[in-house]
């Protein structure tokens, strides 16, 4: 028992030794100790202080937030702006109506009090919601100022108000799909606002750090003033020609920035009930189409980039193309053999399948496969669509598919594959946000021949000063293009009255910066047309209106008594293909 006692013993002098050391006063000791223990209370005391005085300077902090609950708040989101600055979508603040069932005295006299404010709340709802246990239930999100003063002035008792952040669009439907809308809580549900949740906004939101000063502006492509005229004369060409729907899209060749994009019927996100009408989804980016005659351009482009076709070649285009019980005809049939720049100002299907044809099926499907033609296009929109790509590839697939028939893509991805063909000959993804031309060829890789692209711009041009482009001819920009009418599926077969008419244009021609695609879905003859709905005769002359619209606010200056397209392009073609 001794050899413990002594152990415990020593124990405890080097205890006190720790404590108290050796040879110093205790007093002082006992002293040093009681100033250090009210200098840490004086410490945890003013940073309970200092955090009560957060708290009432700024009542929508985090606490005021966990008083929530479990509902839901709009909290901030970032301001969008288009490329000019101009704001597309911002927050405000709005006061939202609260009650905590648990300081409620009377709840009938509340409920009697609250539905003569705001008659439009449902009383039987409400007095479910007071009457219920829990410490917090929203009552009416977003109320106007001059209810809560009525209400402020009732003075009932668990009746409360909380500053929320509303979203509002100051251009209503003008950029509704290319920036989406919010719903009540302020978490981003279509466009460019979804796509900032999914890049963490909403997980600032759950962790209750998304306030006005933690977030940058979103700065995008579009440019508003081009944005409203694109849109102005689509909507004045859907009324005259009668059509269910059109569509409209600016990029930029060089970088691949979508400077403007309009698909109406659109809705306005400030109301977003509308976007649940299904006439009114964005057709640029979320539908799929065969794009007629248009996909000709990437037909010739794989025809001339594999070195086996040039301009002066030529082919049969007398006769139909027969493939069992499908013949394949020329609207514009000249009924010989055509040239390649013939082929492509006459639209003729035949010459265009005889050239897909000589390349073979592999080759065709290949191409397209790196143009990006037959996967789903990924851009910052969460709305895309997938291709519809045949199953089996067959040589009547690529009989039809080569002038736009049996394959359906997204029309901002045949955007994407023709500006390549015109740029230069690079592959660069399209999108919303602003982007200079060096970050875009770090992203770009090669898909034909800067000599490909070459002849495709005189093709396009050619088609403008004597083609089916002509009436696009807008002088001083150097219009270039190429038209598409296809015919589309209803019952499971080609309707010859039911068309999707469109219309690709770049500008300038010798020096591509921007291309305009003009889409409309189901035009109706005019009378000038003589019974004839072919894009020639609508989506073309609305594509020269929109050029000549927006041509200045692009920043290019019209160039008048330019010569013609083999003069200037194949000319200096010639000229600079040593060098290259």
């Amino acid at each position: 028992m001794h050899a413990p006692q002594a152990v415990n013993s020593r124990w405890q002098r080097a205890l006190r030794s720790l404590l108290y050391g050796s040879g110093i006063d205790r007093n002082v000791k006992a002293r040093a100790r009681i100033g250090l223990a009210i200098f840490a209370f004086v410490g945890i005391y003013a940073i309970i202080a200092l955090r009560l005085v957060m708290l009432t300077v700024t009542p929508e902090g985090l606490s005021t937030r966990r008083g929530v609950g479990q509902d839901a708040v709009s909290t901030a989101r970032p301001d969008i702006l288009d490329r000019n600055g101009e704001i597309l979508a911002t927050d405000v603040k709005t006061p939202s109506l609260f009650g905590e069932p648990r300081k409620i005295i009377d709840v009938d006299e509340a409920v009697e009090l609250l539905t003569a404010v705001m008659p439009d709340l449902d009383a039987t709802e409400l007095r479910e919601r007071l009457s219920s246990k829990r410490g917090f239930v929203w009552l009416k999100r977003e109320i106007t100022p001059e209810q809560q003063h009525e209400i402020h002035r009732l003075g009932v008792p668990g009746i409360g108000f909380f500053t929320e952040n509303k979203r509002i669009y100051p251009n209503g439907p003008v950029v509704s799909h290319v920036i989406g809308h919010v719903n009540i809580d302020n978490q981003g549900i279509a466009g460019i606002e979804k796509w900032l949740d999914g890049r963490g906004l909403a997980d600032l939101h759950m962790a209750g750090l998304a306030t006005d000063r933690l977030q940058a502006s979103v700065e995008l492509a579009v440019d508003l003033r081009v944005q409203y005229a694109l849109r102005n004369e689509l909507v004045a060409a859907r009324e005259k020609y009668k059509a269910k729907a059109a569509a409209g899209i600016i990029t930029d060749v060089r970088t691949g920035e979508i400077v403007a994009m309009v698909s109406d019927p659109d809705y306005d996100p400030n109301s977003p009930r509308e976007a649940n009408d299904p006439t009114r989804i964005n057709r640029l980016t979320t539908g799929v189409y065969e794009m007629g005659s248009t996909f000709k351009a990437l037909t010739l482009a794989m025809a001339l980039d594999s070195g086996k076709i040039g301009l002066n070649s030529t082919f049969d285009a007398r006769l139909p193309l027969r493939y069992g019980k499908f013949s394949i005809n020329d609207f514009h049939a000249q009924k010989r053999v055509l040239t390649v720049p013939e082929i492509f100002t006459y639209s003729s299907n035949i010459g265009t399948a005889r050239m897909a044809l000589a390349l073979g099926v592999d080759y065709h499907k290949a191409f397209l496969k790196k143009l990006g033609q037959l996967d789903r296009l990924r851009t910052e929109l969460p709305e895309s669509a997938e291709p519809l790509v045949p199953k089996r590839w067959a040589e009547l697939n690529t009989v039809t598919i080569s002038f736009g028939h049996g394959l359906s893509v997204a029309p901002l991805q045949a955007v994407m594959g023709i500006s390549a063909v015109v740029n230069g000959g690079n592959m660069i993804p399209p999108t919303f946000l602003k982007r200079s031309e060096a970050e875009a060829l770090k992203l770009a890789h090669r898909v034909v021949k800067p000599e490909t692209s070459d002849k495709m711009r005189y093709l396009m041009r050619l088609n403008a000063e004597k083609g089916t482009a002509a009436r696009a001819d807008v002088k001083g920009y150097y219009v270039g293009g190429k038209t598409g009418s296809s015919e589309k599926v209803v019952a499971g077969r080609y309707s010859k009255t039911q068309l999707l008419t469109s219309f690709t244009a770049i500008l300038p021609s010798d020096n591509p910066r921007y291309l305009l695609l003009i889409m409309l879905d189901e035009p109706q003859p005019t009378p000038e047309s003589k019974g004839v709905a072919t894009s020639g005769w609508n989506a073309v002359p609305v594509g020269g209106a929109v050029i000549a619209r927006v041509a200045p606010l692009l920043g290019l200056a019209p160039r008048f008594d330019l010569p013609p397209a083999d003069q200037l392009i194949l000319a200096v073609t010639a000229s600079t293909k040593g060098t290259r």
